[in-house]
């Protein structure tokens, strides 16, 4: 520690960090519940008008998550260029919300446990929480805003709270199970 250092800095950083972990990991537990005990293709069966299965709520969240934290590493050029996307990136993107031929639930949730493992290691590591990059150009992202890795991680707790909602919805639409009530 340097003189300059305030003693209690680090504590502050391993509180804020392992705070904004445990609230990601409880979140990503919730969505987990709501596949136990299931079969892949009740994990791929859709139970309510919306296109939105387990297995494909999953894919989504890991696939965000990981997308995220690639943000926070390197910047917008880590984000798909959105105002690009042709209609073929438009149909891969729907088939992330589902579990395809060949996919199973083990293997999204393996996935998931990779990149929820790859996220609470990189966070655990940054000296900086206030780091940031400008977001990428998007029709849902103000011009010229900046987000912090802080920012950042909120926005998937908060993604992953909504996704753990609609997956406990499906989930009781699927079977009656009642995961988070």
């Amino acid at each position: 520690m340097t003189e300059t250092q305030n003693p209690n800095e680090s504590a502050t950083h391993s509180r804020e960090h392992a705070d904004l972990l445990q609230t990601l990991g409880m979140h990503r537990n919730f969505l987990r519940i709501t596949t136990q005990g299931l079969t892949d293709e009740q994990a791929g069966q859709r139970t309510t008008v919306s296109a939105l299965c387990l297995g494909g709520l999953i894919k989504h969240v890991t696939a965000m998550e990981r997308i995220w934290v690639d943000f926070i590493l390197e910047g917008p050029s880590a984000m798909p260029d959105f105002s690009a996307m042709a209609e073929a990136d438009q149909a891969e993107r729907a088939d992330e919300f589902r579990l395809l031929p060949g996919e199973t639930l083990a293997g999204v949730l393996a996935e998931y446990e990779a990149v929820a493992r790859r996220t609470d290691e990189l966070v655990a590591a940054l000296p900086d929480l206030d780091m940031d990059h400008p977001l990428p150009e998007a029709p849902w992202f103000k011009p010229g805003v900046r987000w912090s890795a802080r920012r950042v991680l909120l926005h998937v707790i908060a993604e992953t709270a909504q996704h753990a909602g609609h997956a406990d919805i499906i989930r009781e639409s699927l079977d009656g199970a009642k995961t988070m009530g």
